[in-house]
């Protein structure tokens, strides 16, 4: 089981409490179909624990077979700068089946932000670092496909249905012990 050196910083996304005894780390892709499946598992997950979980979003596009992955993690943080990160990121993985650069810039008007911002944004690769970086990291842990599961720093290697995610999540919180 591979085990992860990269620790959550104030450059990831998170949701939930920062003192959780459990961190969910996810890699993934918007236009994956497997990392689309995923997401309401991780919906289910987050209400499951609560305040036991903290959850957070790396990018890492898959460019190669997913041509808007790219556009969508940087529009997912070009929102996430004007404080809508997981409202895009729940949009996109909603409409994961309509991606396309019109689609992008409907859904940060649909979050009141400006399209002319988004397409210069894009156009000067404003965010691009943010996603490469995002996207080296899971390399150096040996991701290389979406999505890719870390649990409390360790790799989940099975299924990402809820049964088995709350299934690894139980088995770190008996490791953690009570908090």
């Amino acid at each position: 089981m591979a085990v992860s050196k990269a620790p959550v910083t104030s450059s990831d996304h998170i949701q939930g409490d920062a003192h959780a005894p459990i961190t969910l780390v996810e890699y993934g892709d918007y236009e994956c179909p497997y990392c689309g499946a995923a997401h309401p598992h991780v919906k289910l997950v987050q209400k499951q624990y609560g305040r036991q979980l903290r959850f957070v979003f790396r990018h890492f596009p898959l460019t190669e077979i997913h041509p808007h992955a790219q556009s969508a993690a940087e529009s997912a943080e070009f929102a996430g700068a004007h404080g809508r990160f997981w409202e895009m990121h729940d949009l996109l993985f909603e409409n994961q089946e309509r991606l396309s650069i019109e689609f992008l810039f409907a859904a940060v008007r649909s979050l009141g932000l400006s399209e002319t911002e988004l397409r210069n944004a894009l156009a000067q690769g404003t965010y691009t670092p943010k996603v490469r970086d995002d996207f080296l990291g899971g390399v150096r842990l040996g991701v290389n496909g979406t999505p890719a599961f870390f649990i409390n720093s360790r790799r989940h290697d099975g299924p990402f249905d809820f049964p088995h995610l709350a299934a690894a999540i139980d088995t770190q919180l008996l490791a953690v012990g009570p908090g």
